[in-house]
């Protein structure tokens, strides 16, 4: 299965939005290695958030590696790897956001970023998936308090 950005993004629990839904189409990505949707509508109660549009972006892409890198060979005498290359995966979030009062809007960019040895991918995954599930489950239940410290500055 490949990365599927979906039509509906059910977004997480946020101090002040209840029950986020962000309504996407398929945009052109930024480039060839890339996936990626526009929010054009919300769902749920959220005052004051708006959709996207060309000078307050709302988007959402997914990056894979252009050249995907494969495991080098092991050194003949030491039996080790000398280089061991990552594949970069990458999901970036933009949302314009007003930094004061008449003031133009200014891009938020939230981006993370995985580093896949190459090689584990054959020899390892489970503990990739594994890797990933803890983050990206971290990532879901720190979502309010993430977005209150993005705010407040208080960890």
């Amino acid at each position: 299965m490949t990365i599927a950005l979906p039509a509906a993004i059910t977004g997480t629990a946020q101090t002040g939005l209840t029950s986020p839904v962000y309504n996407t189409v398929v945009d052109i990505p930024p480039d060839v290695n890339a996936k990626q949707v526009a929010v054009t509508s919300l769902g749920g109660t959220q005052t004051g958030v708006t959709a996207h549009t060309v000078s307050s972006p709302f988007t959402v892409s997914a990056w894979r590696p252009k050249l995907l890198q494969g495991l080098g060979k092991p050194d003949p005498v030491t039996g080790l790897i000398g280089k061991v290359p990552n594949n970069t995966y990458k999901l970036i979030t933009r949302k314009g956001v007003t930094p004061a009062v008449n003031q133009p809007v200014r891009p938020m960019v939230i981006r993370t970023e995985i580093d896949v040895p190459a090689g584990a991918d054959s020899y390892d995954a489970a503990n990739i998936r594994a890797a990933l599930s803890a983050h990206l489950g971290t990532l879901v239940s720190i979502s309010a308090g993430l977005g209150d410290t993005a705010v407040n500055g208080v960890m």
